[in-house]
């Protein structure tokens, strides 16, 4: 049997899909906004998607309560399954875009509530995965170091890794920690993992690729690919592969007031704060649509829609938004998003390791 996975701060489950499609099988999905929760199930609608014990939103503190976890999974433990819990809690109080609250954050304190429920159940296996912020802030370091030594004597072998999107062939700058732990009753002592076996590219070979800067905005206009550059890796080539003028998100597009006032914008100027227009023969900076966050379409007078954020997502072509969905609810949905050929990278090294291990 596949791994069972418990997945936490589920969102609208593209890490869920990364895990699913390397081999895992999501058992249970927790989400506590009802309408991620529904924009989870919309999406795998035709998937016959049915975890064994179902879809939660309850808050995930009350999994903590014995009365609730065992009336969720009254046959948790009782066979010999392996079990993995996944999640990446809510990360703005530890992102420098953020509000930097840090652990004692709204959000902050959801993490030390996932690593208080991973002791408490103890899995064979978890990842989290949060915003680089908690690893290379100082202040967010010191709690981040005391959640590891609490792992760690409780009986998890750790290791960690931040990751970039670009490396997994997502074309999208995107800097992500990954913490992985592997109980030792379950998998032995003196563990050695390496986070990154599965990336498609290195540094070097993104650094040498011939990367275009800015190119004049002209509305439709004609922009031949250049020579010296990686395809995947283009916000183009993600266009093109999702068809997403045909997508059923397609017209789902916030409008600009003054629109004219943007036309000068040029493809690719990406170093302000706020409207930045994408290249389509570049990678996108990260795709965060909060705190003012615009991204304008390469060639076109417009913000980008939500087929075009999947695609630099690098979600499958099928995978859909409801409409009965606020603009607003989208675009978070998709910028809170694990980039899915990264989830799927991560996940398949660790299946792969799992299998070599028991």
């Amino acid at each position: 049997m596949p791994p069972q996975i418990y997945s936490f701060f589920s969102g609208v489950g593209i890490l869920d899909l990364g895990f699913q499609d390397a081999g895992f099988n999501i058992v249970f999905v927790n989400e506590y906004d009802e309408r991620f929760l529904h924009a989870y199930q919309y999406a795998r609608r035709n998937l016959c998607h049915n975890p064994r014990y179902g879809y939660s939103h309850l808050n995930v503190r009350e999994f903590l309560s014995d009365d609730v976890w065992n009336t969720q999974f009254p046959d948790y433990r009782h066979n010999d399954d392996l079990i993995g819990f996944i999640g990446g809690p809510p990360c703005p109080d530890f992102s420098a875009a953020g509000k930097n609250a840090g652990e004692n954050g709204e959000n902050g304190q959801l993490t030390n509530v996932f690593v208080n429920l991973i002791i408490s159940r103890q899995p064979d296996f978890f990842v989290l995965e949060n915003v680089k912020g908690l690893y290379r802030t100082q202040k967010h370091r010191e709690f981040y170091n005391r959640i590891k030594r609490r792992l760690y004597r409780t009986g998890y072998s750790l290791f960690d890794s931040i990751e970039n999107a670009l490396l997994y062939g997502v074309p999208q700058f995107r800097d992500r920690l990954f913490l992985i732990g592997l109980k030792r009753q379950s998998f032995g002592n003196n563990l050695h993992y390496t986070i990154g076996n599965n990336r498609q590219y290195t540094y070097e070979q993104i650094n040498e690729a011939i990367w275009p800067t800015t190119s004049p905005f002209v509305v439709n206009g004609v922009l031949e690919m250049p020579q010296g550059i990686i395809e995947q890796l283009t916000v183009q080539h993600w266009f093109d592969n999702n068809h997403v003028l045909n997508h059923p998100n397609s017209n789902d597009v916030f409008e600009i007031r003054n629109a004219d006032r943007y036309l000068n914008i040029p493809e690719g100027e990406s170093r302000g704060k706020s409207f930045k227009r994408l290249h389509r023969w570049r990678f996108s900076p990260t795709a965060a649509y909060g705190h003012n966050e615009v991204h304008l379409h390469p060639y076109a007078a417009r913000r980008i829609s939500v087929a075009e954020a999947l695609a630099i997502q690098s979600v499958p072509e099928w995978f859909e938004l409801p409409e009965d969905l606020s603009l607003s609810a989208k675009f978070k949905m998709v910028g809170n998003g694990v980039p899915y050929l990264m989830s799927l990278g991560i996940a398949t090294e660790l299946l792969e390791w799992i299998n070599n291990h028991t």
